[in-house]
């Protein structure tokens, strides 16, 4: 059973993708600069950043809200 999420602007979008998408823009230092968080500085890589993602809220909850603060359509520099 699908849920429907009208209100939730990272629906349908994957974590991988968020990752991906900000590795892109960003580069492993930048996010590091951003998130202090270990799978950005050392070694990085999608998928160890993923793993740790999945099992961390905390960590998840400040990629995500990176990711909408880089990319929303209310930023100017964000994705058209």
């Amino acid at each position: 059973m699908q849920q429907s999420q009208p209100n939730n602007p990272l629906h349908g979008i994957k974590l991988a993708t968020i990752v991906e998408e900000l590795e892109e823009h960003y580069g492993w230092e930048g996010l590091a600069e951003r998130i202090d968080i270990n799978c950005f500085k050392s070694n990085p890589s999608v998928k160890s950043s993923l793993k740790f993602l999945r099992r961390t809220p905390w960590a998840r909850t400040k990629v995500e809200q990176l990711y909408l603060a880089t990319f929303s359509s209310d930023n100017p520099w964000g994705k058209s």
